[in-house]
């Protein structure tokens, strides 16, 4: 019997036993399931398909790498809450499978574990330089969850993991072509940009929780402040950094960008997801360059 099972008042028989049971096991499987944080690891494995298939990758090569990326994104997610339980079960925070007993966190650590084993072939099958590249960042995503999430540092696996995501499709492709550079600058801005919008709805609660972040070193204003720039900076070196003059694609997505960088903060005070919505249309809108420009030095 695991520690989650309980025994009945007759003393012999599982509470999991029976239609009972059956309805627990279904509620560790959805546990298990949001323990992933299944949007963040959706949102960047679509980003990945689209980049790959936009670049030209083929089917089943698009196929692999996205395999690739959404284990890493599992494993991550896992990770992180099966880490944070015990932390997030003291600070009362709400969502949180692996703190509130829905699954225990020993299953969400095996489930990262399996996940990060079946990344490591599936990243590699890539290319050897690409699938490298790829596993970098996700040991830097893992260092964030076991160490810098509470830190100044804090930014810098999303800044790792959002660059090396443009430069391991393009070495995906045939001969590996080197990404190019303000693919790689882009990426690398989103990602800071992701970070800072990603937090600043719970900047209290994890610091209630002991966190201590860079957005929760700055604060709610400061954070708030902050994230249109790197929004904007991603999009000026998508539309800026290939030679050649800016055509009116690059000149629209700087004036859409600025726009959705503006507004997103500007109602973060009436809707907490205002400024991680701005962020995801900067995000589109970058995306479209990156597909129409290509991610790999031609």
């Amino acid at each position: 019997m695991d520690a989650t099972e309980r025994v009945s008042p007759a003393g012999s028989v599982p509470v999991d036993a029976g239609p009972a049971g059956a309805g627990r096991r279904g509620g560790r499987v959805v546990g298990l399931a949001l323990a992933c944080h299944p949007g963040p690891a959706l949102a960047v494995t679509a980003l990945a398909c689209a980049l790959a298939l936009g670049s030209g990758l083929g089917g089943p090569r698009s196929a692999l790498l996205t395999a690739a990326v959404l284990t890493g994104q599992l494993s991550v997610g896992w990770c992180n809450d099966a880490y944070d339980a015990r932390r997030d079960a003291r600070a009362g925070r709400r969502g949180k499978p692996a703190a509130d007993g829905t699954v225990g966190a020993g299953a969400v650590w095996a489930a990262a574990t399996v996940a990060l084993a079946l990344c490591v072939p599936l990243s590699l099958a890539c290319g050897v330089l690409a699938g490298t590249v790829h596993l970098a960042a996700v040991a830097v995503a893992w260092l964030y969850n076991l160490r810098l999430k509470a830190t100044a540092l804090s930014w810098l696996p999303y800044v790792a993991g959002f660059g090396a995501l443009t430069a391991a499709v393009a070495l995906a492709l045939p001969g590996g072509p080197a990404p190019r550079w303000w693919t790689v600058a882009a990426g690398a801005l989103l990602g800071f940009a992701a970070h800072l919008a990603d937090t600043l709805p719970d900047i209290a609660e994890d610091r209630a929780a002991g966190i201590r972040g860079l957005p929760h070193r700055l604060g709610d204003r400061g954070t708030r402040l902050l994230l249109p720039l790197p929004l904007l900076g991603a999009t000026a070196v998508l539309a800026l950094g290939p030679p050649g003059p800016v055509g009116a694609g690059g000149a629209a997505a700087l004036v859409l960008a600025g726009a959705a960088a503006a507004v997103g903060p500007a109602l973060g005070r009436r809707w907490r997801k205002a400024a991680l919505a701005g962020a995801v249309a900067v995000a589109a809108v970058d995306l479209a360059l990156l597909l129409v420009r290509g991610v790999a030095a031609g």
